[in-house]
């Protein structure tokens, strides 16, 4: 894709709402565009854009095998309420027969290059077979989550994937998540309300204290430099 193309949607696509840019890129590539969703907040905004913009727009999630009991009834109430149909991919069996037979477990406390396998197998892999044959993907990334995402832009090239990777509430404020959300009573994870502000894997996710971060849960014995699975790399 031509930077100069992205460069210009950025700035076509400023000042418009999450709405309009999604229809955007829905009637510009109809069939190729798609959003992943982990069931977060954000993503939750997303899929209610999605589905009033088109319910046939492909919506898809990855289900590593170490999702809290919360996530899956998520999955099922938020299909329910919208009519709509959220395609699930799962890791291979046997990669993950093998890391675990031979790291533990729960290799992913041992080391940051366990846990960044144990994402590769359980995310990395089967978000390539989710994502085969899309120009672009629609994600629910926001400046101020991490420190690892205060560069990323509206519309950006995603190196890793080969494909355009649009980001609609990249300037939204938490607050803007939350208000969205009551005013629509959109389905969302009750963990929310239990201190759980980014919700992972359950061995790799706690709740985080009022003045922490809001992905101070998401692997937290690590450096907050660290704290990225793969899927959203430069």
């Amino acid at each position: 894709m031509n930077k100069e193309i992205i460069e210009s949607w950025n700035n076509e696509l400023s000042n418009s709402t999450p709405h309009e840019i999604i229809g955007f890129f829905l009637n510009k590539f109809p069939d190729t565009i798609a959003l992943s969703t982990s069931l977060g907040l954000e993503d939750q905004v997303l899929t209610e854009i999605v589905a009033s913009v088109n319910k046939k727009a492909r919506i898809f999630t990855l289900d590593t095998g170490r999702l809290f009991p919360e996530t899956y009834d998520l999955i099922d109430r938020t299909c329910r309420k919208y009519d709509i149909t959220i395609d699930v991919y799962f890791p291979n069996t046997e990669d993950i027969e093998e890391m675990v037979n031979s790291k533990g477990i729960n290799l992913f406390y041992d080391s940051i290059e366990n846990r960044k396998l144990c994402c590769h197998l359980r995310k990395l892999v089967p978000l390539a077979r989710a994502m085969d044959g899309l120009d672009g993907w629609i994600t629910g990334l926001r400046k101020d989550q991490s420190v690892t995402r205060t560069d990323m832009q509206l519309i950006e090239w995603d190196e890793n994937n080969n494909m355009l990777k649009i980001n609609p509430l990249i300037n939204w404020t938490e607050r803007d998540v939350i208000d969205y959300i009551e005013a629509r009573s959109i389905p969302n994870n009750p963990l929310h309300k239990k201190g759980f502000a980014s919700i992972g894997c359950q061995p790799c996710t706690r709740a985080i204290e009022p003045d922490e971060d809001i992905r101070a849960g998401r692997w937290w014995w690590e450096d907050p430099d660290t704290k990225e699975c793969g899927l959203h790399q430069k």
